[in-house]
């Protein structure tokens, strides 16, 4: 039950269920998919394109995002980019198209298998510009003020101390440097069987919070241009084709009006905000 572990044994659940994924290559944790979708379809359901889609190596893309950060990022060549919880590299290799060959990208991630698929896809792909490093997003393996723009899609809900990594953003980024991220927020208090179950904590719904604490975080960690882009429910027969998010359903018997209650409880937000101009 979730009341009995700490944030050390979340972190490893979180772990151990992305290892999975990237094992098996399946998963589903977005906005707007059904429970027979595949990550293409998934995808263009939270606002990715065709044209996106195509340019990444096959592989790249597992449909886990619940929205587009490079679409919020307005990147710009030349810029250094951050991803965090990279997973198998998809948006940063988006972002490396954007940020063109005198740009860089780094993507972090906690989950060693992601990496392995991320390198094997970056060297599938001939993304010079791109790298991939090893480590949490609380405590990242990036130098101060060091890059443009930090983007992230469905993570940070994983994380416990969501503060501690909005900080960690903070520290990474330029002056002036821009937070763009994609994120599952609660509109209300789920029930107690879906927050003590860590499958659907790992699954992307049980770790979240409210909009309002999740805004919060943003701002005490120094953000500046706080701004909701964009607020949508969250559909969960997307989580039907997630194997965690089966434990939400089991937890809540399968009863129909019982998930179309839950369902009402999820939104996928996107947010920006900026680090302040040194003056």
């Amino acid at each position: 039950m979730r009341k009995e572990m700490n944030d050390q044994d979340l972190k490893n659940a979180v772990k151990e269920g992305y290892s999975r994924v990237a094992r098996n290559a399946t998963s589903c944790c977005g906005s707007g998919c059904c429970s027979s979708a595949k990550p293409v379809s998934i995808s263009k359901k939270i606002g990715y394109t065709d044209e996106q889609m195509q340019a990444v190596p096959e592989g790249a893309n597992l449909g886990l995002g619940c929205g587009n950060p490079i679409a919020l990022a307005s990147l710009k060549e030349g810029e250094t980019v951050l991803d965090l919880g990279s997973g198998a590299g998809f948006d940063c290799f988006l972002a490396s198209i954007a940020v063109g060959r005198q740009g860089r990208v780094i993507g972090v991630d906690m989950t060693e298998e992601m990496l392995v698929r991320a390198r094997a896809n970056a060297e599938k792909g001939g993304y010079s510009n791109v790298e991939f490093r090893l480590g949490e997003i609380e405590a990242l393996p990036v130098e101060d003020n060091f890059v443009n723009a930090v983007i992230s899609n469905c993570v940070i809900n994983l994380v416990p101390d969501k503060k501690k990594a909005f900080s960690e953003a903070f520290r990474v980024l330029r002056p002036g440097g821009r937070l763009m991220v994609s994120d599952i927020v609660l509109k209300k208090k789920l029930p107690d069987s879906v927050l003590q179950s860590i499958e659907a904590y790992v699954g992307c719904v049980a770790g979240a919070v409210s909009k309002e604490k999740y805004l919060d975080a943003i701002s005490l960690a120094g953000f500046e241009d706080v701004q909701v882009i964009e607020d949508v429910d969250f559909p969960l027969d997307c989580m039907v084709a997630d194997p965690h998010g089966q434990a939400i359903l089991k937890s809540l018997q399968g009863s129909v009006e019982e998930i179309k209650k839950v369902e009402g409880f999820i939104s996928s937000i996107k947010v920006s905000g900026r680090k302040p101009v040194k003056r």
